[in-house]
């Protein structure tokens, strides 16, 4: 099968969605499909890269490592015919999504669509908020979806926000996998040791975008309780993005320098080091749509303290792999009772293998080529159909 996938974010950038991506990539090349990415240029990518077409493009607003295609349509549909694309697969609403219904469009074969961002959470980078409204969200978001084939939602939530959307084109759950084996793997480095941590001191790990959105400001407010029944924890902050000199600031003034470590953006290669240093994977988020980090945390063997909702409900419902708070004031004592805990606690391995098994890469990557399959049979019965009737 060759599989066309219009994304505006991919690898340099550091999300969710690129790593999604780039697993859906790997697994579908692994099986024996071709697989093309089409996205936007990027300031760290020079040269040519073997089976994947960038478009110019900009920044977007104030979301300023997040960019979008100002022009290339018809690049993109001139390429897409050369490579005989069977479906087109699109990870954005924004430029390229559109650009790829184009791109089907024309060559008569179907878009599927994954519905990444719950946009709601983001619109503060937008004008302030001031411009687009969550019913614009509803509206774009609900118009987009319809006009696919058939639309892949990354947990039930995201499902459930479709569905109140009014999206009636159907919507599959596939949560993103990870490779397992990566994470499995013990690191070669020694985090502790480079961060000057001692092997007995709780670590408490922070890996994402550092932004609002992800409620970081919350873990750091939460430490001086923390640190009341825990003296020595640490918390160690991984990733970069608009909101680090505010929080920088925010734990200068609450005089926590010692115990919070701001490490900077890692390499993908060397995220699971971090993981498999730390004691617990924190998360006070709840703007996430599929949760890919606390899947990579528990696949590390590192138990997660995460805000509750339905994916992470479900997540730790299994086997005991962390613990989950309500309302913010309840993290630290989350924290702290686990912490307190987790010594006297056998390790569930083999709830561990049953939660991770389902969703693994190889798994993912079967779910989506079920879909693909499916969506294709579907849409070429509506096509002959279609002339029948016009007959």
């Amino acid at each position: 099968m060759k599989i066309g996938i219009f994304t505006d974010t991919y690898f340099p950038q550091v999300s969710g969605v690129a790593t999604s991506i780039k697993t859906l990539k790997e697994e579908l090349l692994n099986q024996g499909h071709e697989v093309f990415i089409f996205t936007t240029t990027d300031p760290k990518v020079h040269g040519e890269e073997e089976d994947i077409v960038r478009f110019t493009s900009v920044p977007f607003f104030s979301f300023q490592d997040r960019r979008v295609a100002i022009k290339g349509a018809h690049r993109a549909l001139k390429r897409a015919k050369e490579l005989q694309l069977d479906i087109v697969h699109t990870q954005t609403e924004f430029s390229l999504g559109l650009t790829g219904k184009y791109v089907a469009y024309q060559l008569k074969i179907p878009c599927v669509h994954t519905y990444h961002t719950m946009y709601e959470d983001y619109l503060h980078y937008i004008a302030k908020g001031k411009v687009v409204r969550p019913t614009h969200v509803k509206l774009a978001s609900k118009f987009f979806c319809n006009q696919s084939a058939a639309v892949i939602a990354p947990s039930i939530k995201a499902k459930r926000q479709l569905l109140n959307y009014g999206v009636t084109q159907k919507i599959e759950v596939i949560p993103t996998g990870v490779d397992l084996k990566r994470f499995e793997t013990l690191a070669n480095r020694a985090i502790r040791e480079e961060l000057n941590i001692s092997a007995d001191a709780p670590l408490l790990l922070s890996l994402s975008r550092v932004a609002k959105e992800k409620s970081i400001e919350l873990l750091i407010k939460a430490m001086p309780d923390v640190l009341q029944q825990q003296s020595t924890a640490k918390l160690v902050i991984v990733g970069d993005g608009p909101a680090k000199k505010e929080l920088e600031n925010l734990v200068d003034s609450l005089a926590l320098t010692d115990s919070i470590i701001f490490v900077g953006e890692v390499e993908s290669s060397q995220v699971h080091a971090y993981y498999q240093a730390a004691d617990l994977f924190v998360s006070a988020s709840d703007s996430e749509s599929q949760g890919l980090t606390y899947i990579e945390a528990i696949a590390s063997g590192t138990d997660i303290i995460a805000r509750v909702n339905d994916y992470t409900e479900n997540l730790l419902q299994i086997g005991g792999f962390g613990a989950l708070f309500q309302e913010d004031e309840e993290i630290a004592e989350a924290i702290c009772r686990y912490l307190s805990q987790v010594k006297k606690l056998e390790k569930r391995e083999e709830e561990r293998k049953v939660v991770l098994n389902s969703i693994s890469s190889e798994v993912f990557c079967e779910k989506v080529l079920q879909f693909y399959r499916e969506t294709i049979r579907q849409y070429s019965y509506e096509k002959e159909a279609a002339i029948r009737f016009n007959k």
